[in-house]
């Protein structure tokens, strides 16, 4: 029986999009299922009394610091999209009704988010911006947006939100093998013992 590592994440987190780099591969050497869990950072943020900590200068300093040692080590492209920290309300319903109707194309979906954040630095809270994005990945930026708008779908990511918060995430990424909580993505080597 393979394991199932579960991923809670934000398109708007860094250390998300570093974690996402590396998950797909990492599962598939160990045998295990990747599980996407798309939540809503803001909101684990708010229910926790974490904040981002781009919001403490000194660390803020030093976290982009780390992460470009992580991209380097990853061999991946890391840089700030201009608005950041961003709103991802949005963006995370489109996430989650991505998933929902059209699962075959969800990591095409990620792909192209994930990219044309940390890697092309694009805009995506300019809904002109994100609607090139999608229509040039395959996705009808109309249908997205009238995705986002269904009252399922913003139910679905509140209800994904709030569960993540019930089980103990304070953060993105998280990644949960069983019961075993693993927040951040400098973590992936404990995921890997988790995995066994």
């Amino acid at each position: 029986m393979s394991k199932t590592v579960e991923f809670f994440f934000d398109l708007g987190s860094p250390a998300s999009y570093l974690a996402w780099t590396q998950l797909p591969s990492l599962c598939a050497r160990h045998d295990a299922q990747l599980v996407y869990r798309p939540m809503l950072l803001g909101g684990v943020f708010q229910a926790t009394g974490n904040a981002s900590p781009v919001m403490v200068p000194a660390k803020a300093r030093h976290v982009f610091v780390d992460f470009q040692r992580y991209a380097k080590r990853y061999g991946v492209t890391l840089a700030l999209p201009p608005g950041f920290p961003i709103n991802t309300l949005g963006l995370m319903r489109g996430t989650v009704a991505v998933q929902r109707y059209q699962p075959q194309r969800f990591e095409a979906y990620l792909s192209a988010m994930f990219q044309a954040l940390w890697v092309q630095q694009r805009n995506l809270g300019d809904l002109q911006v994100l609607a090139g994005v999608l229509q040039a990945a395959g996705f009808d930026p109309e249908q997205y947006q009238a995705w986002t708008a269904e009252p399922e779908v913003k139910a679905a990511l509140k209800d994904a939100t709030e569960e993540a918060v019930r089980r103990g995430v304070f953060g993105a990424p998280t990644c949960f093998v069983g019961e075993q909580m693993f927040f951040g993505q400098d973590r992936l080597e404990f995921v890997v013992e988790a995995l066994g």
